[in-house]
């Protein structure tokens, strides 16, 4: 790109992503020129015609190359929203996806404002189901946890820049990170689902966000397996455990939390119709 105003950038940005699949080449130029700038979108449309410094061109020409390359829009910029929090986003953690918001609907569905939930988020990368319950049950006990202790840094600096302060975070590896002797009404995780030799795994984002975050045995389920296994050791009678999975996974999901003794066994469907959410109550 050569000397030219905000308009000419993000016509020629435009252009060049049009090749990428299954994203929106504008909304992306403009997401990418506004975080370049340190200005805000609707400045983009105040300024037009304003001419860009050299500099300014050559940072952003840089940010599209990344984009280009295939680099995740969330790890350029450092940030994505969800539930509409502004976390940030490092490659130490997965990209929080729109998707995974069913499961705060439910897990609100079954944490009252009285008396309190002791609630637990298994694997919380950036924090994003943590900050999302804690901001809307503040009265509520939270324990994020994380196997990841780069992780865990990302999730507590989102909880402290949000200023939720009944989060607590503890590192391990699923129910063995929870404080001993505590138990919780609600344990809720979205864990590594996808087969380890899913085709998938090298498509779009995924190559670019942690694996160990991704994938999970031959079938995708060794991690929920676990889940299922250790909760009832942590949950009060009655406590109720939600998981996140994948489209084709509900049957055996449901399958193992029956197994597990689980009653009131059940999935949800996400918003395009496919298996999501199973839960069950102990």
């Amino acid at each position: 790109m050569s000397h030219c105003t905000i308009r000419d950038a993000l016509q020629k940005a435009q252009q060049q992503l049009t090749t990428l699949p299954e994203v929106e080449p504008r909304l992306e130029a403009e997401v990418l020129l506004s975080f370049s700038l340190n200005k805000q979108r609707s400045y983009l449309y105040t300024w037009p015609d304003k001419p860009l410094e050299p500099s300014q061109l050559s940072h952003f020409s840089d940010l599209i190359t990344r984009r280009m390359q295939g680099e995740p829009i969330a790890y350029i910029i450092g940030h994505k929203e969800f539930w509409s929090l502004d976390l940030n986003i490092t490659p130490d953690t997965l990209i929080p996806r729109p998707e995974t918001e069913l499961l705060i609907e439910l897990a609100l569905e079954l944490a009252p404002l009285n008396p309190p939930f002791k609630i637990a988020d298994l694997g919380t990368g950036s924090g994003a189901i943590a900050a999302a319950i804690a901001t809307e049950r503040p009265d509520c006990n939270i324990v994020a946890t994380d196997i990841s202790a780069s992780a865990l840094v990302v999730a507590k600096n989102n909880f402290k820049r949000l200023k939720l302060t009944n989060i607590h975070t503890h590192q391990g590896a699923w129910c063995e990170a929870l404080p001993q002797k505590q138990a919780f009404n609600l344990i809720i995780s979205n864990p590594p689902y996808i087969p380890e030799s899913d085709p998938h795994l090298a498509q779009g984002d995924l190559p670019w966000e942690p694996r160990n975050a991704l994938a999970s045995g031959t079938d995708g389920l060794d991690d929920i397996r676990c889940i299922i296994e250790q909760s009832p050791t942590y949950l009060t009678s009655g406590g109720w455990l939600l998981l996140e999975h994948g489209y084709d996974q509900g049957l055996e999901v449901r399958h193992l939390l029956q197994t597990q003794g689980y009653k009131q066994v059940c999935t949800h469907q996400d918003l395009a119709g496919h298996d999501r959410i199973s839960k069950g109550q102990l």
